[in-house]
């Protein structure tokens, strides 16, 4: 009965709602204050972007010229009107990228799409990483949505302006630059190309109008690390943050380096045989994964990341070949979620110098290392599981 679908959506989002104003941390548009701050700053001619720190803090802004850009318009608008717009963006940013993800599940399977989608959409509330991009402002979904509707809607489907999403996004925030790097290594040129030049091309773009201040930020403010924060905070969820808080007065670059090395080798051979058997919802979710762990800096904001992957999870057992693999990665993807709306982490913020502080301290690390490893691709059992008449199906060069 659809009256009775109505009240599970309802409830669930009621359930999940409660838990995130219980538990969520309030940050009060942080990010978002640096951001409007930052432009108005540089609008009234009070000097650089890179110049400007929030009160009570040494953070400032730390996104390329050509973000600025882009975010020009907070100089018209006060700090709550951004808010409104921070917050009015982000919702339907999410529901589209759940659409994306979701929709060619929800045919193949026969579900009721308003309801699967309400499902999701009620879920994705209590998820941590969401929660905190709302409250600190942050446009995490905003590329995520860029990145993906480009990987999905047109590299997927050979389009002519595929990678120009990746390449804004990279032009926006450095670390969606991962996604060029994914479509070198496999072996979509054109993509790749298309990419790197729209990044290049914004770039050059930020730095005719703002020369001085793209100055500064590709010889100084780039490469500033304190602007950033502290690497062994317990937020930073990264390989190098598992690092640091080994001994954060002193991290091992070169332990860091091998662990990233690792993961670059893991992805390179999981993401190639994805897309080489025509999955780009692999692809993309691997390369989702990859940049959460090899980033220098990953917040627990960051890991919206890895949203698609646990959509990858519920798309592959839903199409499993038996009941105990459908089982199994149920239970792997209801895992990480819960482990991903728990907050855990925080409570060893400043209690990780033991083994058992630290091997705790880093749970999301562990859950990012878990899917880079242990997501079904297609060369494997998921080949069984997945029609090859997918809609994300992609001929490859050879």
């Amino acid at each position: 009965m659809t009256w009775r679908r109505v009240a599970v959506v309802c409830g669930l989002a009621l359930v999940t709602g409660v838990f995130a104003v219980l538990v969520s941390a309030r940050h009060g548009f942080f990010d978002l204050r640096v951001y409007h701050g930052a432009i108005n700053y540089w609008a009234d001619g009070r000097g650089s972007l890179y110049d400007f720190v929030v009160d009570n803090s040494y953070y400032g802004f730390t996104y390329p010229p050509f973000a600025a850009l882009v975010m020009a318009p907070m100089a018209v608008l006060s700090l709550t009107a951004a808010q409104v717009v921070s917050v009015a963006a982000t919702i339907p940013a999410t529901l589209l990228v759940l659409w994306w993800l979701l929709s060619p599940t929800i045919r193949r399977q026969g579900w009721t799409t308003w309801y699967a989608l309400g499902l999701a959409a009620a879920l994705t509330i209590a998820f941590e990483p969401v929660r905190e991009t709302v409250n600190f402002g942050q446009v995490n979904l905003l590329l995520l949505a860029l990145v993906g509707g480009d990987l999905l809607l047109g590299v997927a489907r050979g389009r002519r302006w595929a990678g120009v999403g990746v390449g804004l996004a990279t032009a926006i925030k450095l670390t969606p630059g991962i996604f060029i790097v994914y479509l070198l290594v496999t072996r979509r040129w054109r993509a790749a190309i298309v990419a790197a030049a729209t990044a290049a091309v914004a770039t050059l773009v930020a730095a005719a109008l703002m020369p001085d201040m793209s100055l500064v930020f590709w010889t100084e403010a780039l490469w500033n690390t304190d602007r950033v924060g502290d690497l062994a905070f317990i937020s930073n969820q990264s390989l190098q943050g598992a690092v640091a808080r080994l001994n954060p007065g002193h991290p091992s670059t070169a332990l860091w380096g091998l662990t990233v090395v690792a993961s670059l080798a893991v992805w390179f051979v999981r993401s190639r045989r994805a897309v080489a058997a025509g999955d780009e919802f692999s692809g993309f979710a691997l390369t989702g994964v990859l940049g959460c762990l090899i980033s220098p800096v990953t917040w627990v904001h960051h890991l919206v990341w890895l949203g698609p992957a646990l959509v990858l999870l519920v798309d592959r057992a839903a199409g499993a070949s038996t009941t105990r693999r459908r089982r199994g990665l149920l239970a792997f993807a209801a895992a990480v979620y819960a482990l991903l709306c728990s907050r855990l982490v925080w409570v060893f913020a400043t209690s990780y110098d033991s083994p058992w502080g630290w091997l705790l301290s880093n749970s999301y690390v562990w859950a990012s290392l878990a899917l880079l490893i242990g997501l079904p691709v297609p060369g494997a059992a998921a080949s069984a599981d997945r029609p090859r008449e997918s809609p994300r199906v992609v001929a490859v060069p050879t």
